[in-house]
């Protein structure tokens, strides 16, 4: 049994959306005197309290928008994956064009960042920007809306919560990849990455992936799908997995670049060529994906009109607009690992 009612509850109860269920509870003049009355109402009955400390970023004009980071596994200190280091760059850039300051934040999944801002006024929005596993963070986007907080978030939609999000068609970058490896002969695939709910995105490339292969009449081997994280070394050790396991395969698609360049180095420390071998493919161009040897087959996103895009969407949300979610298209980029 749930311990707390929510604006959901009330909006469930009141037969209304929850962005009108906050603006009753304000006495916004946008809301008939009726539903005002009706929603009020109900929400007395379920002993429902307004954090009075948590105030509406939209009342604020601080003329800055934060940009909280969430820590990833890496490799090194830094615990930033270097995908979201290009789109730094273009959310800072647009953001100056806008006329605003931006706020930089590293923040941990387990820190208050869904009061904080809230509490202290820092920003007029916040754009959240990091991978992290969703069902982390998806309690913490409920409490963002209940306090009527504007945001937008890097990552595949969110259908099920009224979360404005940029990121990528992931499903057609999946299809896009593994029909050009099946397109150069290979049949047989191996899928690095985690496929749950957890990982949206790297879900939606498994499926993108699984489709190409079962529209060429192929058999897609659930075996050969080994879950890991973005980084490297987990690219590494699931490669090792599937080789001490005697499993064969022709191709191999990292759920990320950088769990491919490390699939792709456990092949050639056991022996394997790439892509004479195996054909490995990626997904994001990270920069060091063109200096590899060989050089990594993978899905662009475009992260200059990514950043454009966040700041964009923030600000219509500022500005009491509607923002409706992005997904922008993958580009192929063909390099030597995929043996074209």
């Amino acid at each position: 049994m749930k311990s707390k009612q929510t604006s959901f509850d009330i909006a469930y109860r009141a037969g209304v959306s929850q962005s009108t269920v906050s603006r009753a509870l304000r006495n916004s003049p946008l809301v008939n005197e009726e539903t005002r009355r009706r929603v009020q109402a109900i929400a007395k009955e379920l002993n429902y309290k307004v954090d009075k400390n948590a105030s509406s970023l939209r009342t604020q004009q601080s003329g800055t928008l934060a940009l909280l980071l969430f820590e990833d596994p890496t490799n090194d200190d830094s615990l930033i994956n270097p995908f979201f280091m290009s789109m730094l760059g273009s959310i800072t850039r647009a953001c100056a064009n806008k006329g605003y300051d931006l706020l930089v934040s590293f923040q941990q999944m387990s820190d208050d960042w869904h009061a904080d801002f809230e509490d202290t006024r820092k920003a007029d929005g916040i754009i959240l920007l990091g991978y992290g596993d969703y069902t982390d963070y998806e309690e913490k986007l409920i409490q963002l809306i209940e306090q009527d907080t504007c945001f937008v978030r890097w990552g595949a939609e969110v259908k099920e919560l009224p979360v404005t999000s940029v990121g990528c068609n992931n499903l057609h970058g999946g299809y896009q990849l593994t029909e050009h490896v099946i397109n150069n002969g290979r049949k047989n695939f191996a899928f690095i990455g985690g496929v749950t709910s957890g990982s949206p995105e790297f879900l939606d490339r498994y499926l993108g992936h699984c489709k190409a292969i079962e529209n060429h009449h192929l058999v897609v081997d659930k075996s050969l799908q080994v879950d890991a994280v973005s980084t490297e070394d987990s690219g590494y050790q699931a490669v090792l997995r599937l080789i001490e396991q005697g499993k064969k395969f022709d191709a191999l698609m990292g759920a990320s670049d950088l769990i491919a360049l490390g699939a792709m180095r456990a092949l050639q420390d056991n022996g394997y060529r790439v892509p004479e071998d195996v054909a490995v493919i990626g997904f994001d161009d990270i920069p060091i994906a063109s200096y590899t040897f060989p050089p990594l087959t993978t899905a662009k996103q475009d992260t200059l009109r990514a950043g454009e895009l966040l700041v964009e969407k923030l600000l219509q949300l500022v500005n009491g607009e509607v923002a409706e979610t992005k997904l922008m298209t993958t580009e192929l980029v063909i390099r030597k690992s995929c043996g074209s």
